[in-house]
């Protein structure tokens, strides 16, 4: 099981039809019949396959991406559930329920759920993020049967036995632990706590020792079944399969099942909330003996419906984004301060973040700092040139075509693009988007975001003192 924190930049746009798609002339559904399954072609892209969509009557959605020349199917079970719909006594009650589902159902207890892909060849796993936790298996496409009865048992039919939840209670305080022994991971943790506060968003996926040690059976079942409801379910799965079938099974494995409810309508994508009150800058410092000084400097950044997201996954290149990147150049190349730097972007439905990592010796840690500063000022006055521009756009596309080369990143492309955006855009129009982005665009980015004031979160041999001008 693991948890996520940072997201590449999406690749979607919110609502409407997606351009360049060819949607089927007609819509399978009987008429007006509320109980029936209703199925559309999404498009028919050249670099992929065929997708289809079927929201079932319970407002489940499943989507597919028929690739004929693959041999293996990835299946994923998405829910529209994560760390931020907790309260402050429930946090990591999303990452504790994503462990328990694979403890057993009432048809198989959590040997069976192993060995029976494993049997096959297959992988299962899960994982749980601020807004959604998806559970995934990857198969041969003749055992795909076997995955979709398998994992929408686990997803759907979960016992949540009280010895298992006391077991997994365990193996979770000892990720959390294992998680505190690794100061790269944990400084990211810390910027995202000063920068959103005791805001859902600020708070670890997994919880903490203080909130896990006391969740009961009883809690994780209430959320369990108060969220896990069918129409914040969306199904997604590609490889060289077919689309009726894979409806057809879905079915069958959800039937009597706490998912095969009365017909309902799908969740629309994740609906904007009041603005999300961020911190003012502030610098947090956790003091630890470590060989390496750990430190990211971070603001608020953009949401990932915003129309410039994709000018930032540009900035993001050229800045800090690979080893040409301004910051690896400088930082590593030239001065051999750093083993790792880097910059990145997450992105929320409300909200984002940006930051800027460094690795290095305690002693080199001011004149790091110096240095991203200095080149975050820089590139928010001067902006990027056009052969930057050019190379970023290019890291951009390539990247994300390159990301679409085995079935698990195509089924993860449907089912974001559904339950992130509610639309699926094909793979030629978001390298149009790509393309589109000008270097006005980037600038005119830099120069708001990369102004803006800056918290600094640190972990290593010192105290906060030593980061106050």
């Amino acid at each position: 099981m693991s948890r996520t924190r940072r997201s590449s930049l999406p690749a979607a746009r919110p609502g409407g039809t997606p351009s360049g798609s060819r949607h089927a002339a007609a819509t399978t559904r009987s008429a007006g019949a509320a109980t029936r399954a209703v199925t559309r072609t999404l498009s028919d892209d050249p670099l992929g396959g065929t997708v289809r969509r079927t929201v079932l009557p319970s407002g489940l959605r499943v989507l597919t991406e028929a690739i004929p020349a693959m041999r293996s199917v990835s299946f994923g079970i998405w829910v529209a559930v994560g760390s931020r719909d907790e309260t402050g006594p429930q946090a990591g009650a999303a990452h504790f329920l994503e462990h328990l589902l694979f403890k057993g159902t009432h048809k198989r207890d959590a040997l069976e759920i192993s060995s029976s892909i494993e049997a096959v060849g297959g992988e299962t796993n899960a994982f749980t993020t601020k807004e959604y936790t998806c559970y995934y298996a990857r198969v041969l496409d003749e055992d795909l049967p076997l995955a979709i009865d398998v994992m929408c048992d686990l997803v759907a039919d979960s016992v949540l036995e009280p010895a298992d939840v006391e077991t997994e209670r365990g193996v979770i305080l000892e990720e959390i632990a294992m998680h505190d022994d690794e100061p790269g991971d944990e400084v990211h943790d810390l910027l995202t706590r000063a920068v959103y506060g005791d805001h859902p968003l600020g708070r670890l996926i997994s919880g903490t020792a203080e909130t896990v040690t006391p969740m009961t059976r009883r809690q994780i079942q209430s959320f369990y079944r108060r969220r896990y409801v069918a129409p914040q379910i969306v199904i997604a799965a590609a490889g060289n399969l077919d689309h009726a079938t894979v409806v057809r099974l879905v079915r069958s494995a959800l039937k009597g099942s706490p998912l095969d409810t009365d017909p309902a309508t799908p969740a629309s994508h994740r609906p904007t909330t009041p603005e999300v009150r961020t911190q003012p800058p502030t610098v947090v410092v956790h003091a630890k003996e470590t060989e390496q000084a750990h430190v990211v400097l971070g603001c608020p950044g953009i949401d990932r419906l915003d129309e410039r997201r994709f000018a930032l996954g540009v900035l993001n290149n050229v800045l800090g984004g690979g080893m040409s990147s301004r910051l690896f150049q400088e930082i590593r190349e030239r001065r051999g301060l750093a083993y790792s730097v880097y910059s990145y972007a997450s992105q929320y439905a409300d909200t984002g973040l940006f930051g800027v990592y460094a690795g290095c010796a305690p002693g080199r840690v001011q004149e790091v700092l110096e240095l991203t500063r200095a080149e975050l000022a820089r590139t928010a006055a001067q902006g990027v040139t056009e052969a930057e521009l050019a190379r970023g756009k290019g890291m951009s596309k390539g990247s994300f075509v390159l990301g679409l080369e085995d079935t698990g990143s195509r089924m993860s492309r449907l089912a974001k693009g559904e339950l992130l955006y509610g639309d699926l855009v094909p793979v030629d129009e978001l390298l149009h988007r790509v393309d589109a982005v000008t270097l006005d665009d980037v600038n005119a980015l830099a120069a708001d975001l990369l102004s803006r004031p800056m918290s600094l979160a640190v972990v290593g041999p010192f105290g906060e003192s030593d980061f106050i001008a």
